[in-house]
Parts: C-alpha cells; structure tokens; sequence
C-alpha cells in the first residue's frame, strides 16, 4: 500500500520538473500538465489518508491560487500556462504549504530574473550564440521569462510541507 501511495505522490514532483522545463525550453506548459496534475490529485488525496476537510482545503487554495494565476496574465506578468501551473501547484502543496510555496517561488524567480539577465548581459554572447535554439531564445535581448521554472522550484521546496506529503511521508 506504501508503494502506491509514494508512486501517487511521485507523480506531483515529476510533472512539476517536466511543466518547469518545458517552460525553460520553449516558453510554453501543456496543458496535459496541468490536466494530469489535477486528476492525479485526487486519488493521492485519498489514498494519503487526508480528510475532507483538508481535501477542501486543497481544492479552495487552487481556486484561489488560479484567480491570482488569471490576474497575473491579465497583467502580462505571466504566461496563461504558467498560471495554471501555478494553480495546480498550489492545489497539491494545499494551506499548509501555500505560504512556503508563495516565498519559494517569488525567490525562485528572482534568482531566475538575475540569471537570465546575467545570460542576457552579452557576456556569455558566444555561448548563447553556439547553443541550441531554446538557450538562443533564452538569450535573446527583451525576452520573456520562463516562470514556470520559479513555479516547479518553488513547488518542490515547499511540497513537504503539504498536507499530501505529510500524511503520507509524515
């Protein structure tokens, strides 16, 4: 039973590295990313034991997690897929791990903002220039910032302190 609960949880971290790195190489996020991190939720959720009111929980700092997502897009300071990223993130890191995730994830991404404009400085010029299509891209001057990286560090670092992780691994 232990085996399929970690195999369960795994699914969340996983999905989390591929969204951050599909950003990373071509500043879009699936869909079935999102999608598969929604449906796997739920029987991780039982199976971890969490009650219902923690699985409301949940549900309620994703919702609420997807209308900051939305207002961020409206804004233009992030992608539509890093949005729904964002919110499915926080749907499995729950209330507990919200405000771990939120700090996380804002110095995620401001390690992320002075490493791109490092990259962007012209002093790595050479590399960028030899490098594949999505490092030129990266490197590009003006360019946009792969949030959804920030997203999947930040989700990583706080997701043991999700109520899934806890009741599972805790």
């Amino acid at each position: 039973m232990q085996a399929i609960q970690i195999t369960l949880l795994l699914v969340f971290p996983v999905l989390a590295v591929i969204g951050g790195l599909k950003d990373l190489t071509s500043y879009t996020i699936p869909n079935w990313i999102s999608l598969a991190l929604i449906a796997a939720f739920f029987p991780a959720a039982l199976i971890s034991g969490a009650p219902l009111g923690e699985i409301g929980l949940c549900l309620a700092v994703g919702l609420g997690a997807l209308v900051l997502g939305m207002g961020m897009f409206a804004a233009g300071w992030i992608g539509g897929g890093d949005g729904k990223l964002f919110a499915v993130c926080a749907l499995w890191v729950g209330a507990s791990g919200a405000l771990p995730f939120l700090l996380y994830t804002c110095l995620a991404g401001g390690a992320l903002t002075f490493a791109i404009l490092f990259l962007r400085s012209g002093f790595f010029t050479p590399i960028v220039a030899g490098g594949p299509g999505w490092l030129r891209n990266l490197g590009k001057e003006g360019g946009d910032l792969p949030y959804g990286v920030a997203i999947a560090i930040g989700a990583l670092a706080a997701f043991p302190e999700g109520a899934l992780a806890r009741g599972i691994l805790g």
